[in-house]
């Protein structure tokens, strides 16, 4: 790479570089930056020039970074992060934010269960910021958000890495749902009743989860008929169908407040808790767009009373 100097770059290439890498796409990218496709084509140009090496390469789904644009990634992002952060600091309110997103990870049950009222509760702090909702899991979310492609992230089961802030969010619980044609009010939902249906379950992988450990210690097994890695995808599953499924009640709730013929009902026998933490970056100098979702997330869980704090 050839050695630059700041004073003789053009710092607006890096926006260029940030919409290009976030957006695959120079069409996008120029949509974005309200510039003509052309000025940024002629960006992307120079951007090569600065750094020395190709960044970006054309594939048959537009642009594809290189090796060399992945690494730079995570360090352009914390720069043009922190010249917003002090920027926001002078600007008013309504115009603080403008163009800026906070990305937060979580899986699709929290999305369902939190993102529609998370929208709503950051609009009215920052109408300006926006949110990403990407999908994650524990396994992956530590490296997530120490590679910056993840400003913050809700998990279940918390997350490891020592590198990382966390703030513990409650306890999540089980209920079950199921099609209310098929299973009335007026039905006893007892355990011999759980065990004679069939069960959807949702699961990253296999057919084995918490269920099935807590009705082994039962001398009890249960058959799964099918099982899917989305939570979105239940309503469509279980309509119809004498299926059971059990998920957070956090999901459960906000999939049957919806969902016309879905019923939620208590699950028969007890199913340990489970840990739900935000976990975020440690900074110096913390972005004030992420403090703000972060407290909103905070609020939100507070006044909805999704999870069970001792």
């Amino acid at each position: 790479m050839n050695e630059i100097d700041i004073a003789g770059a053009d710092l607006n290439l890096l926006k260029v570089f940030e919409a290009l890498f976030e957006e695959g796409s120079a069409s996008r990218a120029a949509l974005r930056l309200n510039l003509t496709q052309s000025a940024v084509s002629a960006a992307l140009g120079r951007l090569h020039e600065l750094y020395g090496e190709q960044l970006f390469r054309r594939t048959g789904h537009g642009l594809a970074p290189t090796l060399l644009a992945n690494q730079l990634k995570p360090v352009i992002s914390e720069a043009l992060a922190q010249v917003r952060h002090s920027l926001s600091m002078a600007a008013p309110a309504s115009l603080a934010y403008s163009g800026r997103s906070v990305t937060i990870g979580m899986s699709d049950d929290f999305e369902i269960a939190l993102g529609a009222r998370l929208i709503a509760r950051v609009a009215q702090r920052a109408p300006q910021l926006r949110l990403i909702f990407r999908q994650t899991h524990s396994q992956i979310v530590a490296d997530a958000l120490l590679g910056r492609s993840m400003d913050l992230a809700i998990t279940a089961g918390g997350v490891a890495s020592r590198l990382l802030s966390r703030d513990l969010l409650g306890e999540g619980q089980y209920a079950c749902v199921v099609d209310g044609s098929h299973h009335p009010a007026e039905q006893t939902f007892d355990l011999h009743w759980f065990v004679r249906h069939d069960h959807l379950l949702i699961s990253a992988g296999g057919f084995i989860g918490i269920v099935d450990e807590a009705l082994a210690e039962r001398g009890l097994k249960r058959r799964v008929g099918a099982a899917t890695t989305h939570f979105a995808a239940l309503p469509y599953l279980l309509a119809g169908s004498t299926a059971i499924a059990t998920l957070p009640l956090h999901a459960a709730q906000a999939i049957t407040a919806i969902s016309h013929g879905l019923r939620l009902v208590a699950c028969p026998f007890p199913l340990r808790r489970y840990p739900v933490e935000l976990a975020w970056r440690n900074s110096a100098s913390p972005d004030n767009a992420v403090l703000i979702v972060r407290e909103a997330i905070r609020e939100l869980v507070s006044a909805e009373r999704y999870f069970v704090m001792d």
